[in-house]
């Protein structure tokens, strides 16, 4: 029996129930993916029902502000898939239809090789492959490929032995594995790729003894699961302080809106002491100084704070600062009551900051 058909019966029997799964709307589909880059199924769930709820169509969606977006993403990180999300409904709406080829898709903002191919698959049924870190895994034991994914080769060595075994429709429209609704056989494929490897081939601790590719697997038959696949080591984590310090005055606060440039654009943040990014109580006072407000009362809330990003590990501080006259701030820091703080879409950093002036 051949990979795909002995993959496609597993995925009958194993595969997850997802709300986006059975529609062909592109829509759902495509918000699916682009929330679940970087994100648990979990949590992704219940993010997706959210925007479907309050954006059921990509015409209401294009119609919603950045804030509103940003406000409805928080707490999933990588904030540029949010703002991508807008600007590529913007696009659609634009146009007057959601693209159907591959060339189209991957014109829309934020949408690369994967994302297109996802879409183009499921929504419209082309026969493209996708590939991301499931399909390398899986491949690469179970060919035993050493080829880093992470490298040119690597892509394109992955991107033809998955476009391969996609399933070959047969002239009386059905496929290899039984599939009647021959339009979909591609995104069958790879939904059942995602699949096993998330559920059977994980990362640690693969379900190796129950595979169906029990007998096959090179990885497994050479006793290098843990090995496979190879990455190239070329990320450089760096540790970077901040300080955060929330100022609350006559039951106001102040936010500034983080500048085009940074993965934390358009999101909120309190006020960060120019030229300090760590200290004690002291030099945080020392720096707060040339704002006026009177000395006032000064209070650590949390020292050391850890936030990991990709490539940068944040250590933050945050301080509650109630000075007894309005600071003199720089013209980008707004002026706001406390409970509109809500409104905001800020970084997971900055919410943190907001559970801990509230607990404190």
């Amino acid at each position: 029996m051949s990979f795909t058909k002995r993959l496609l019966d597993w995925f009958k029997e194993n595969g997850r129930e997802l709300p986006w799964r059975g529609t062909r709307d592109p829509y759902a589909i495509w918000l699916s993916e682009v929330i679940l880059q970087q994100t648990r199924i979990q949590q992704g769930r219940d993010y997706w029902e959210r925007f479907m709820r309050r954006w059921p169509t990509v015409e209401a969606l294009a119609a919603a502000t950045e804030d509103e977006v940003l406000r409805e993403w928080q707490g999933l990180g990588y904030y540029s898939r949010a703002r991508n999300l807008l600007m590529a409904a913007r696009q659609i709406v634009a146009e007057g239809q959601f693209p159907q080829t591959m060339e189209g898709l991957k014109k829309l903002k934020g949408v690369g090789d994967y994302t297109a191919a996802a879409i183009g698959s499921i929504a419209f049924g082309l026969p493209v492959a996708v590939v991301d870190g499931n399909v390398y895994r899986v491949l690469s034991r179970y060919y035993g490929i050493e080829t880093p994914i992470n490298s040119t080769e690597g892509k394109k060595v992955f991107a033809e032995l998955a476009q391969s075994l996609l399933p070959q429709q047969s002239s009386d429209s059905h496929s290899e594995a039984g599939d009647t609704h021959t339009e979909t056989t591609a995104g069958t494929f790879n939904q059942a790729m995602m699949d096993f490897g998330a559920i059977q081939c994980t990362p640690q601790s693969p379900r190796c003894l129950l595979c169906p590719f029990v007998e096959e697997c090179a990885a497994l038959r050479q006793g290098r699961v843990g090995e496979l696949p190879v990455k190239l080591k070329t990320t450089k984590v760096t540790t970077r302080h901040i300080i955060y310090i929330y100022v609350r005055w006559q039951g106001m606060t102040v936010l500034r809106r983080r500048q085009a440039g940074d993965i934390w654009q358009g999101l909120w943040e309190p006020l960060t002491p120019s030229g300090l990014v760590e200290g004690d109580e002291a030099a945080v006072r020392q720096a707060l100084a040339p704002l006026g407000g009177g000395d006032g009362r000064l209070r650590l809330l949390q020292k050391g704070v850890r936030h990991v990003l990709t490539h940068r590990v944040l250590l933050a501080d945050f301080y509650l600062w109630e000075p007894t006259v309005q600071p003199s701030l720089a013209d980008d820091y707004v002026w706001m009551k406390e409970e509109e703080v809500d409104d905001c879409g800020v970084p997971r950093l900055v919410e943190r900051l907001l559970q801990a002036v509230n607990e404190g």
